[in-house]
């Protein structure tokens, strides 16, 4: 009962804490923009107001988009962080605090310098914007990275997910709903619902208290998860973040879909409130519009979880892509009509929790992923790739928007009366036809390249629960005295288990092969990361390390591949092994992975060597092929079923 109370409390807090850190994000992407182009300077300042509204424009986007390349580093510092709250509250709060106080003073003119003295104020805006979004940067990463420290379980993640996207659902359609109420109830002047100023300062600083108590409630109502799993035995090093995130191949793919959808949606979702305003020349419907979204918001967020266990995630992100290409095509064809406008926009947004919880639940999967395959656990620097791609479309659209806006004349003092047809006409191919093509040209990336799902997670998960521990009391102890009892014990057309050139055993420089102690084989000198089995047999000898394998035939012939010499040293990074000891594989069938950029970091030699143990009960030990390249597959050796007399102790170095 106390788990259970714990475990609700912990999502509560995190579902409020993205209902106020969405209401922040939903106002400086969409509604700070609108601030700017439509209230920060007046009808009468003429040519200077579109000039600054360019310069301002620009500068978000140059801004964010140079922003962008520190997200990773911002990652990789909270992963390095350790307090007694652990690694992200103090971020949380440190960012939701700057954050607020830096989004309440861009809604203003600052005292009249816009006009005044528009280069000094540039210059303040510069430095108030880079320092707010500097500090949510710390604030988004760290509370998005949360999900992988609060479970390892994929259906406790999801469950933790849905509620935190109710919360930033909810949070951040209401901005909608209340955005001009607010601004209209603190505006002097109403300006035919558009409000003045002082209105938009009341907006800002309510979102900003709301995102600020948000965080606090998170510091206080959250729990990491103590594990071994959230263990490393070293941190990565700034100049090392890069490479972390480049090589694992998964978040990249899943970047690259995402880097290109969320450019299409927030596109639409920026241009919404310009529609209502100057299409339907409506903009107090747009309350309307909010609303909506966010019951269908909550609605379609809780389904996620029985969704994605019925049909798999992957299945629920192409019906929700399915879902907004429709939407995009009823938008096109609604004209004035406000029914379909909301029939469409609300179509639009249906998808888009789901799409976003699908990409959230791999990213988070995809840090076990990386973990397993090379060896380190690194959570905010993995999570931090997609506040860091949501930047990039919010930066990306920030800046079409302006352009949008400029070219269709949809600026100061404009009301949907002085939009022309080309300006209508050029505002509608902005907001449907480019983000179609960008969220289609995501799907296909998804389609093709993403595949880590559900299943290869718990297999990922259970793999290191059973061999993370023993690389944490590992750490490079491991002898060739403990392989040789591991395989000695337990040996057919043989093939090649792994693509490279072959070279004489004798010529290693890795005595114990050499010599022929470890038994008769050949080596390799690899081309290719993959290893796979040489025949059909059972998994004999695994290692925490990963980087050997024993495996013996159906016919008793015992082999070992052992990859590079001194690897033992790498605790396993850089290595995955896809089998366990005692299961029977295939032959072909692929057993370990490696990177060989990570076993020359550590200087180290990654010829594989692959020897028969028992070849001395061998009747026939026959080469079919002793140099050249080779393909995995190909066929090596001609060996016959063993004698029963005992393992023979000479050695044989012929190859």
């Amino acid at each position: 009962m106390a788990e259970k109370s714990h475990k609700l409390v912990s999502r509560l807090s995190y579902s409020f804490g993205a209902f106020g850190h969405d209401m922040f994000y939903a106002t400086l992407s969409t509604y700070f923009i609108m601030f700017v182009t439509s209230h920060l300077f007046s009808k009468d300042s003429g040519g200077q107001s579109a000039k600054m509204i360019a310069y301002i424009g620009v500068m978000i986007m140059v801004l964010r988009f140079v922003e962008l390349a520190i997200d990773p580093f911002i990652g990789n510092t909270i992963d390095n962080t350790n307090t007694k709250w652990g690694h992200f509250k103090p971020w949380i709060i440190a960012g939701g605090t700057v954050g607020s106080i830096t989004l309440t003073i861009l809604f203003t003119d600052m005292g009249g310098l816009n006009v005044s003295s528009p280069w000094l104020y540039l210059v303040i805006f510069m430095l108030l914007y880079i320092t707010m979004d500097i500090f949510y940067s710390f604030k988004d990463v760290g509370f998005w990275s949360m999900i992988p420290a609060i479970s390892f379980s994929s259906k406790e993640r999801e469950k933790t997910a849905a509620y935190a996207r109710v919360g930033s659902n909810i949070g951040a359609n209401i901005v909608g709903v209340i955005v001009m109420p607010l601004v209209v109830f603190f505006s002097v002047n109403t300006n035919n619902g558009q409000g003045d100023n002082r209105g938009w300062l009341g907006f800002a600083a309510v979102i900003a208290l709301i995102s600020w108590v948000s965080a606090i409630i998170v510091g206080m109502g959250t729990k990491e998860v103590d594990s071994d799993l959230r263990k490393n035995v070293e941190k990565t090093t700034f100049k090392d973040v890069l490479k972390v995130l480049a090589r694992n191949d998964q978040l990249m793919w899943l970047s690259l879909m995402y880097a290109l959808y969320t450019a299409g949606m927030q596109l639409t979702n920026a241009l919404e409130l310009y529609y209502f305003t100057y299409i339907l020349g409506k903009p107090g419907e747009f309350s309307i519009l909010a609303g909506i979204n966010t019951v269908i918001g909550v609605i379609t967020v809780l389904l996620f979880p029985p969704m994605a266990q019925k049909f798999s995630r992957r299945k629920v992100f192409f019906a929700a892509i399915a879902i907004m290409i429709v939407a995009l095509f009823v938008f096109l064809i609604a004209g004035q009509s406000l029914p379909l406008v909301l029939l469409a926009a609300a179509l639009f947004y249906i998808p888009q929790p789901l799409v976003f919880l699908v990409v959230l639940m791999i990213l988070s999967d995809s840090v076990e992923y990386g973990q397993l395959k090379f060896g380190h656990r690194d959570e905010s620097l993995t999570l931090s790739v997609r506040p860091l791609l949501d930047k990039f479309g919010g930066a990306l659209s920030n800046g079409v928007v302006i352009v949008t806006a400029a070219w269709a004349g949809m600026t100061s003092g404009k009301t949907a009366s002085d939009i022309s047809t080309s300006g209508q006409f050029i505002f509608k191919g902005m907001m449907f036809g480019v983000p179609a093509i960008l969220i289609l040209l995501g799907t296909f990336v998804f389609y093709k390249k993403v595949t880590l799902d559900e299943k290869e997670h718990a297999r990922i998960v259970n793999e290191l629960e059973k061999t993370w521990h023993k690389r944490l009391d590992t750490e490079g102890k491991e002898s060739m005295q403990d392989i040789e009892k591991e395989v000695a014990q337990a040996t057919t057309t043989f093939q090649s288990p792994i693509t490279g050139t072959m070279e004489n055993l004798a010529d290693v420089s890795d005595e114990n092969f050499a010599s022929g102690k470890m038994g008769k084989g050949f080596a390799i000198k690899p081309t290719d990361g993959k290893v796979f089995a040489p025949f059909d047999g059972t998994i004999e000898a695994t290692f925490p390390t990963r980087h050997a394998i024993g495996i013996k035939s159906d016919e008793g012939i015992l082999t070992l591949i052992h990859i590079g010499i001194g690897t033992v040293k790498m605790d396993g990074t850089g290595f995955v092994q896809y089998v366990e000891q005692g299961q029977h594989v295939k032959q072909g069938e692929e057993l370990i992975e490696f990177w060989q950029p990570a076993i020359k970091k550590a200087n180290l030699d990654d010829t594989v060597m692959v020897v028969v143990p028992n070849y001395k009960d061998i009747q026939d030990f026959n080469y079919l092929k002793d140099s050249g390249d080779v393909t995995h597959g190909d066929q090596i050796l001609d060996l016959s079923k063993p004698t029963k007399r005992p393992l023979g102790n000479e050695s044989d170095s012929k190859k």
